[in-house]
């Protein structure tokens, strides 16, 4: 018989080496053997098993199987023993997660897997390993209580959880947040643009630029208010807030995940709050338009009166101050129309809305015409009133006087005293809208000088002893309170037009 040496220390060196090996091994390596008869028996174990169970080695060895079982936690040990019959019935591998109650470590978690084999005697055989899961077991069951405390916030919480992946362009809603936009699941598109779809189309720019300011990391999370359309197909306003969660390489952002509050309530109260102020702010200026018109058309009327009292004295003859005292009844009688207009608009201070009429243009035109008409007993004025008596506007009586009033005296007040002055006043319809002009051949306005303050209060463009730069503002003022608007051209030393375009 030949001895191979070589092959005999080489196997001898393997056996030495998986005998270390084994010891070193931290879990326990068994085998469990269960005879034809179900005599149990543990013909291996590593030196890991003594320290993971804490049993002494001559106990374990007494006690084989025993040793390890009487250690397992008393609410699992039928599920082991249940789990171990099973793999036996059903000829496959044992594996099985349980609890042990230990001397030193207390309860700790165990996690058994095994390979099985059936031998030709009817005896199975396990070789297997037990392997310490306490530490994974305990931040299992901390993930699960984290989960379940989040579970419980979003159930109640107000607010809903929205996850955006960029990279595949889907958006996931969670239940909360689709019950907070009011959106079934089958009503909502879960892509970018199925999102700017629900979004108020107002909305949609400003809700963009919010989230490429927090992507160019110009902000450090997402804020923005929007409205969204419902399935009732009614719009209900959301705050909505996200951050990017993961980035590429070159920062250019992946994910993004956000939260959906309802401010509906908020808003609409923020809204009413800003029409009331909207309503006081108007009465506020309606005040203050209200004192102006007072303080200027009352002047315009005293001065009137002083210019014909200054005719009657100057007049020697009794017919030309009969004519004169004709022109003062006219102003009286303007001024007292004046303070009846001016009391209706005291009237409605508290209405929302100011009073609006029919008015004949020329009927309130003749009106101003007359203290026109004291003016050109004294100076050289043509007046050309190419206005249609059937010429009516929607407007504030007392505002339809005072621009009328304003824009007369004014061509009056700033006439060229080197050539005779001409005021003409036409009515026409332009673009579907009403407009009155009145034009003059006066000393006229450098409107590339002063152009953008000729409606500003207090503004003044000649040094006339009676301008005080309100006039224009309070007739701007008025017209575009009555939703028209007003533009003027001028050219210096050949006279100034106003242009009056009415709403209707």
């Amino acid at each position: 018989m030949e001895f191979d040496f070589y092959n005999t220390k080489k196997k001898a060196n393997v056996n030495v080496f998986k005998s270390k090996a084994f010891d070193e091994v931290h879990d326990a390596l068994f085998v469990f053997t269960i005879s034809a008869d179900n005599d149990y028996e543990m013909p291996f174990i590593n030196d890991a098993t003594y320290e993971m169970f804490e049993v002494l080695s001559n106990t374990m060895f007494t006690n084989t199987v025993l040793s390890i079982y009487d250690r397992i936690h008393q609410d699992d040990k039928k599920r082991v023993k249940n789990s171990l019959f099973d793999a036996i019935k059903k000829r496959r591998k044992w594996s099985v997660v349980f609890r042990a109650e230990l001397p030193f470590n207390g309860l700790s978690w165990f996690k058994v897997t095994s390979k099985r084999i059936v031998n030709k005697d009817g005896s199975t055989e396990f070789y297997g390993r037990i392997t310490d899961i306490t530490e994974l077991k305990e931040q299992e069951l901390k993930l699960r209580r984290t989960e379940e405390r989040f579970r419980f916030m979003l159930m109640t919480s107000n607010e809903g959880i929205w996850d955006w992946d960029l990279t595949s362009d889907r958006i996931y809603y969670s239940p909360q947040a689709l019950n907070i936009l009011e959106l079934k699941a089958s009503d909502i598109s879960y892509t970018c643009e199925g999102w700017k779809k629900m979004i108020h189309p107002e909305d949609v720019e400003d809700c963009q630029k919010a989230f490429n300011y927090h992507f160019d990391n110009r902000t450090p999370f997402y804020e923005n208010f929007q409205r969204v359309l419902t399935s009732n197909k009614k719009y209900k306003w959301i705050l909505s807030k996200g951050m990017v969660t993961e980035r590429d390489l070159e920062g250019k952002p992946l994910k993004v995940i956000g939260t959906y509050s309802n401010v509906s309530f908020q808003k609409e109260k923020e809204l009413e709050l800003r029409r009331e102020m909207e309503v006081y702010k108007e009465k506020n200026n309606r005040l203050l338009n209200f004192s102006h018109i007072v303080s200027h058309n009352l002047n315009s009327h005293a001065g009137n009166f002083k210019v014909l009292l200054d005719l009657i004295d100057s007049e020697e003859g009794f017919d030309e101050k009969v004519e004169t005292l004709k022109y003062l009844r006219a102003v009286s009688g303007d001024l007292s129309k004046t303070i009846e207009d001016l009391s209706q608009i005291v009237n409605v201070q508290n209405n929302a809305e100011i009073n609006i009429e029919a008015l004949n243009l020329n009927s309130y035109l003749n009106r101003v015409l007359n203290i026109v008409n004291a003016y050109n007993n004294k100076n050289n004025v043509t007046i050309i009133n190419n206005v249609s008596p059937e010429a009516v506007v929607h407007f504030n009586p007392a505002y339809l006087e005072s621009v009328l009033q304003n824009l007369s005296s004014n061509a009056i007040k700033y006439a060229d005293p080197k050539k005779p002055l001409i005021v003409e006043f036409n009515f026409f319809i332009e673009n579907g809208r009403k407009v009155f002009t009145i034009k003059d051949n006066g000393l006229g306005i450098d409107l590339k000088k002063h152009g953008d303050l000729i409606f500003g209060m207090y503004k003044t463009f000649h040094k006339h002893e009676k301008a005080n730069g309100l006039g224009l503002y309070i007739t701007k003022n008025q017209i575009e309170s009555m939703n028209g608007n007003i533009t003027v051209e001028s050219q210096v030393g050949e006279g100034t037009t106003f242009k009056v375009f009415f709403k209707d």
